[in-house]
């Protein structure tokens, strides 16, 4: 018999939508924690329908890629927190759960009656995590913003993109994946206090320090020095050779930032015109990086990519393959450290990312494909204590929200 997941046993009331914040209740979930989704019963999170054409016929309506992506092993609730009806259900599964996290904007959740006071007087022991754009306090903390809205604050746009370009965003919601494992890191660091005192408490955690986690040691060389980077593409500062040089058939990426491994690489490619005396140090690389990188991009396009990289790999210099997205996503590695994961929604196959780690003695799981708007609503509120006529009486109320939104909640058996 398999052992028990790590969070077996908890539960974590997640009232997060978009990224960063149902990224991290997943991987909650992936580590065995049982995670209540609470949604707004008229459209749900925003995700579901993120990217998505709705004028078209969708392959599966309600569950876009991105929903898809980070709402795996949880069940979903469907409340309307405008309602007084559906804060008072709401708070009544937060007193008898172990997390909650939320992404509304300061001061919303305390409106509600829902905030962390207000929660923690009837569930002391609650470990209670908001994730906010720039935090609770501070002339920003009022103000809205996502990824590519904090990208700009941090200066992470100002140095990204070809020298002498315009700013340009990363590729990935990178800010908000990085918030995600914020929130993990300090939910499992408040449980394991909780564990040895009984004590529950607030975690706050935001885009911006998302942001300026990814940023520090750029900050750190402005606070000392004055120094302000600009974009340099896909080359790196710090080194040289330390970016991408084109081949015959796409792009490699070469590094090779020490002495020993720039000597390996100018005798693994076997070209003259590589072999200088000012490229034989690190100094000397840097002052001349221009004509370096011209001088191996020319050596290197007369190659293609797997041979410039069996060449390198061979004498332990750094390179890599610049892959489609569907090169990467299909490459036989990923799989092989268990980083993917296939499951079935209303007969559709489906695949994706698992959580970014694995544990030897009690490993990620997966349980239950993302659940459809609504559909478990019913039946978590039984498990919380609410008999029928209790859910027969909040829908009445309107805590299910409209006729229209209560189709998911009625099909579940909320009578």
């Amino acid at each position: 018999m398999p052992p028990p997941a790590i969070l077996e046993g908890i539960r974590v009331l997640d009232f997060s939508r978009i990224f960063a914040a149902p990224a991290a209740t997943q991987m909650f979930g992936d580590l065995g924690a049982d995670v209540i989704k609470v949604e707004e019963p008229a459209g749900g999170d925003d995700t579901r329908i993120l990217g998505v054409d709705t004028t078209k016929p969708v392959d599966l309506p309600g569950f876009s890629p991105s929903f898809l992506a980070l709402n795996r092993n949880k069940r979903s609730v469907g409340l309307d927190l405008r309602n007084p009806s559906g804060r008072d259900a709401a708070l009544r599964l937060a007193i008898a759960c172990d997390v909650l996290v939320h992404n509304f904007r300061p001061g919303v959740m305390d409106r509600w009656g829902l905030g962390y006071e207000a929660v923690a007087k009837r569930n002391p022991r609650i470990i209670y995590c908001e994730f906010s754009a720039y935090g609770d306090r501070g002339p920003l903390a009022e103000v809205g913003a996502n990824d590519v809205a904090v990208q700009a604050h941090s200066g992470l746009m100002s140095m990204t993109g070809p020298t002498g370009g315009e700013p340009v965003r990363c590729g990935t919601s990178v800010i908000d994946l990085t918030g995600s494992l914020a929130i993990v890191s300090g939910v499992m660091a408040a449980l394991y206090h909780r564990e040895r005192t009984g004590e529950g408490q607030k975690i706050g955690t935001s885009l911006l320090m998302s942001s300026a986690h990814l940023m520090s040691y750029f900050y750190t060389e402005y606070w000392m020095d004055g120094t302000i980077r600009k974009p340099m593409g896909t080359a790196n500062h710090l080194s040289v050779p330390n970016q991408t040089f084109p081949t015959s058939d796409g792009a490699v990426v070469i590094i090779a930032y020490a002495d020993d491994m720039w000597a390996r690489c100018v005798k693994a490619l076997d070209a003259g015109s590589i072999d200088r005396a000012e490229y034989r140090t690190a100094a000397g690389r840097r002052r001349h990086r221009q004509r370096l990188v011209a001088d191996l991009g020319a050596v290197t396009a007369t190659m293609t990519s797997q041979e410039v990289m069996a060449r390198l790999g061979k004498v332990r210099v750094v390179v890599a393959k610049v892959n489609s997205v569907g090169e990467a996503a299909d490459h036989p590695q990923l799989a092989a450290v268990d980083g993917v994961v296939d499951f079935e929604v209303e007969g559709r196959p489906v695949r994706s990312v698992m959580a970014p780690f694995t544990l030897s003695r009690t490993p990620t799981t997966f349980r239950r494909a993302p659940p459809r708007l609504a559909s478990d609503t019913a039946d978590v509120l039984r498990e919380f204590g609410f008999a029928n006529d209790d859910i027969a009486a909040l829908r009445n109320a309107g805590a299910f929200g409209t006729v229209e939104s209560r189709a998911e909640t009625e099909k579940s058996g909320a009578d």
